[in-house]
């Protein structure tokens, strides 16, 4: 059937536009006065054949995104939550929604007061990188409550039991057990972990795969006397170097990136060199760290595939398709760079 072009001020015809785009006039009518309940795809084949036709885009259509998601991370002095806040948001903005980022510092805005922040801005859902889900002391009310008013969750790198959401993470057995085994086929014995406070979920994992790892590819039974715990910042792998090295470790396997960054300076002031005669793995592979003196070997984040993922959720969860409720555990890779190097005996 032949289609006559339109003009652009005349009145949209829900017939041709439903015949041209394989949808039902009902659903056509609901793309046009911008209603929710039609999936991306859908509501894309009825603005084509719209402008196929030649109609002008309703004004209710013609600068309005799918609504808005917010994105809350803890801080941004780690680059890899920057790099998490960038990679939700690219992929966000592609199905047209609207990101709203928040972040935390201490003595700033609280995870709280960020909800409140974005519920006062009507939006559609929430995503948390790293929040108060991955502090086992938190109380869950707050995400209870979220959930009592219809908000679609997705959380990234913690695990909040009973909590109604989708989850990702970063398989943590996974990286340690590559980089043990990495630091054992170098010919080292002594292997340190400097970790954040162990409250956090991602650290009670890595160091129980820190302690799983280390009986299996070094024998040692008792991981307790190479773990040394302190703050995720500079300050806290460095102080953390000068300890276990000082003990006699020969490695160090760190948390995150800006731990070992701390721990190389660590162990500079001991006047020892790295790799030569203290080898050093960090986490995350953030953006940069393969510039730094020396190159870091560290532990790589899937970064993007678990931003697809968790986007792919959120847009489901707003589509009445909520997703599996169980952990989507993504396999990290062991970068090897230039910060570590075969043992001294």
């Amino acid at each position: 059937m032949a289609h006559k072009r339109a003009t652009g001020a005349s009145k949209p015809r829900l017939l041709d536009i439903a015949e041209l785009s394989g949808v039902s006039t009902a659903t056509v009518s609901r793309v046009l006065n911008g209603k929710p309940g039609v999936g991306d795809e859908v509501r894309g084949s009825v603005l084509a054949a719209l402008d196929m036709l030649g109609y002008a885009r309703p004004a209710i259509l013609r600068h309005k995104t799918s609504g808005l998601v917010g994105v809350v991370v803890p801080e941004l002095n780690n680059p890899i939550f920057p790099a998490f806040a960038q990679g939700l948001e690219s992929r966000l903005s592609q199905h047209g929604y609207t990101p709203l980022l928040c972040t935390q510092s201490p003595g700033g805005t609280t995870e709280d007061e960020s909800i409140e922040l974005l519920l006062g801005q009507g939006v559609s859902g929430i995503i948390f990188v790293s929040g108060l889900h991955a502090d086992s002391s938190a109380s869950l009310d707050r995400y209870h409550d979220l959930r009592g008013r219809g908000i679609p969750l997705a959380f990234v790198n913690g695990w909040a039991p009973g909590v109604d959401g989708t989850f990702v993470a970063t398989d943590e057995a996974a990286g340690m057990d590559s980089a043990i085994r990495h630091l054992a086929s170098l010919g080292h014995t002594r292997v340190g972990l400097v970790i954040g406070p162990d409250r956090l979920v991602p650290a009670q994992r890595k160091i129980a795969s820190f302690g799983t790892a280390l009986a299996d590819h070094l024998g040692i039974d008792d991981p307790e006397p190479h773990i040394f715990r302190t703050l995720y910042t500079l300050e806290g792998g460095h102080a953390a170097a000068e300890r276990l090295v000082e003990s006699g470790h020969t490695a160090l396997v760190c948390g995150s990136d800006l731990m070992a960054l701390g721990a190389i300076r660590g162990v500079r002031g001991k006047g020892l060199s790295v790799p030569e005669d203290v080898s050093v793995i960090g986490y995350d592979d953030s953006p940069l760290i393969a510039f730094v003196d020396p190159p870091l070997t560290t532990v790589h984040q899937p970064v993007g595939a678990m931003c697809q993922a968790v986007v792919a959720a959120m847009l489901g969860e707003m589509d009445g398709n909520p997703g599996p409720r169980t952990e989507l555990l993504f396999r990290p890779e062991l970068i090897v760079r230039a910060s570590t190097h075969a043992a001294r005996h």
